[in-house]
């Protein structure tokens, strides 16, 4: 569990966006966005295409990170083989 919590955890502190903005921007409880930060509950994949969508609408760059860091860099595995 977490992969998705960990990399939004982290794109919002880099980006300083709050749990609430992102929830209010999703349309979804604050709990929710909460659950998935703390790794309790991962979303589930149309969740995490609304929060990739909700983070373009507050940062493009954020959503961009998200992704990134959930589906992880493929030039940093080609580096570790």
């Amino acid at each position: 569990m977490g992969k998705a919590g960990k990399a939004l955890k982290q794109v919002l502190e880099i980006y300083g966006i709050s749990q609430n903005k992102l929830a209010v921007t999703m349309g979804t409880g604050r709990p929710n966005v909460h659950r998935w930060v703390n790794e309790m509950t991962d979303p589930v994949a149309d969740a995490v295409l609304e929060i990739r969508d909700a983070l373009k609408k507050i940062n493009p760059a954020a959503a961009e990170d998200f992704i990134r860091l959930y589906l992880g860099d493929p030039d940093e595995d080609e580096k570790q083989s």
